[in-house]
């Protein structure tokens, strides 16, 4: 037989289960960010005791998943269009801007002095970028080619990721000779002592305008909102500015 007393510990088990669960918020976040955001969000936990569950991928995947309502609180673009067009919640903030690099493994012998001209060398077999039709960072790329007038010259050999994380692993992996990456990833504790880069002239591409939303079907705005107006101090400032970001002035 169930008495009231037995009842009343099996409902405080649900209510507590239901508040810890309301401490945790789903982010979607661009690939770029892979180890940025690992940082902001271990310093978020240590702050408030609330935990952020991170998922990695191509904005433009992202994009179509959630509109298709996947179930996400959070959704940090390495595109600000895409935040725009979820702006469901109307907290859009556009925190960073993202900045491309070409980057070669440490025994390359691949002089990268001359910039994206230096993509023309014979000895170059496979060209690893994010595959533009989705990844930012593979607009970017191929706008930057584009303008330097070597991609005609250079898109047979060119290998997609399917997001700019997949891109870097590509030539750390030495599945391609070279890479146009993310200056976060070139910075990042798996691939700073692995290889070396040179930054592309941002006038040689669109701005990457990376942008969030709190997504307005999200069942823990509270937290959600906490986790953003964290995200706007200027302590994650710097966070950014370290993995190579420009960031908004009121975060400086």
């Amino acid at each position: 037989m169930i008495t009231r007393r037995s009842i009343l510990p099996l409902y405080l088990v649900f209510v507590f289960s239901r508040l810890s669960f309301a401490q945790e918020i789903t982010v979607a976040a661009a690939a770029d960010l892979q180890f940025a955001m690992q940082d902001i969000g271990e310093q978020f936990q240590k702050a408030t005791g609330k935990n952020v569950k991170l998922i990695y991928g191509s904005s433009g995947n992202f994009f179509q998943q959630l509109q298709n309502g996947a179930p996400f609180d959070m959704f940090f673009s390495a595109n600000l269009d895409y935040a725009k067009k979820l702006e469901a919640a109307g907290l859009n903030y556009q925190y960073a801007k993202g900045k491309i690099v070409i980057w070669v493994p440490k025994d390359s012998a691949l002089d990268l002095s001359s910039g994206l001209q230096s993509l023309l060398n014979p000895k170059i077999k496979k060209i690893a970028i994010a595959n533009p039709q989705h990844a930012p960072y593979g607009q970017a790329a191929v706008a930057a080619m584009q303008k330097e007038g070597i991609y005609e010259k250079t898109k047979d050999k060119l290998v997609l990721g399917e997001n700019i994380s997949q891109t870097a692993s590509f030539v750390v992996s030495g599945s391609a000779d070279v890479g146009i990456v993310a200056l976060s990833l070139a910075l990042s504790p798996n691939m700073k002592d692995k290889g070396r880069y040179e930054e592309i002239p941002t006038n040689e591409y669109p701005p990457i305008e990376q942008a969030c939303v709190i997504l307005g079907s999200s069942k823990n705005k509270e937290t959600a909102q906490q986790f953003l107006s964290f995200v706007k101090t200027p302590a994650i400032g710097e966070t950014l500015r370290r993995y190579g970001f420009e960031v908004p002035p009121q975060q400086h």
